[in-house]
C-alpha cells in the first residue's frame, strides 16, 4: 500500500511557538534520534555549543527532559510525563511533514557506527 505524505510545512513559524530556532531544533533533534548531547545537536545545526546546553539546561529544569551522564558526555532524553508524551506526538507530526531536502539534511539516521576503539 502506498501511503502519501502530507503537504510540507514552513518550520520558521515553530521557532516562535518555541522561543528561538534553538529550542525548536533541540526539542526536534531529541525527537527524532531519541537522545542527543550538547556537542553532537550543536555540530548538527551549526550552533554554539553555549546555545545547545541553555536549551537543554532549560528543558530539564521544566521537567520536559532528563539526563545521564555516559562516559563523559551527558546524554538527555525526553522525560516520560504527559506534557512531553503531548509535545512529542506534536514534534513527530511535524517531522513527518518537513520537506525531503530537510529530513536530509538534519534527521536522517547516521550512517556509519562509531569507531571501536574510539573514546
Amino acid at each position: 500500500m502506498d501511503t502519501v505524505k502530507e503537504a510540507s510545512i514552513s518550520e520558521a513559524p515553530l521557532f516562535g511557538l518555541f522561543g528561538s530556532k534553538a529550542a525548536y531544533q533541540v526539542l526536534m533533534y531529541l525527537e527524532n534520534y531519541g537522545q542527543g548531547y550538547a556537542a553532537e545537536i550543536a555540530r548538527t545545526f551549526g550552533m554554539s555549543l553555549s546555545q545547545v546546553q541553555n536549551q537543554l539546561r532549560k528543558f530539564e529544569e521544566l521537567g520536559l527532559f532528563v539526563s545521564r551522564k555516559e562516559g563523559t558526555a551527558r546524554v538527555y532524553y525526553f522525560n516520560r510525563n504527559p506534557i512531553a508524551d503531548t509535545l512529542r506526538e506534536f514534534l513527530r507530526s511535524v517531522l513527518d511533514r518537513l520537506p525531503d531536502a530537510t529530513i536530509q539534511k538534519f534527521y536522517r539516521e547516521r550512517k556509519r557506527p562509531r569507531r571501536y576503539d574510539k573514546r
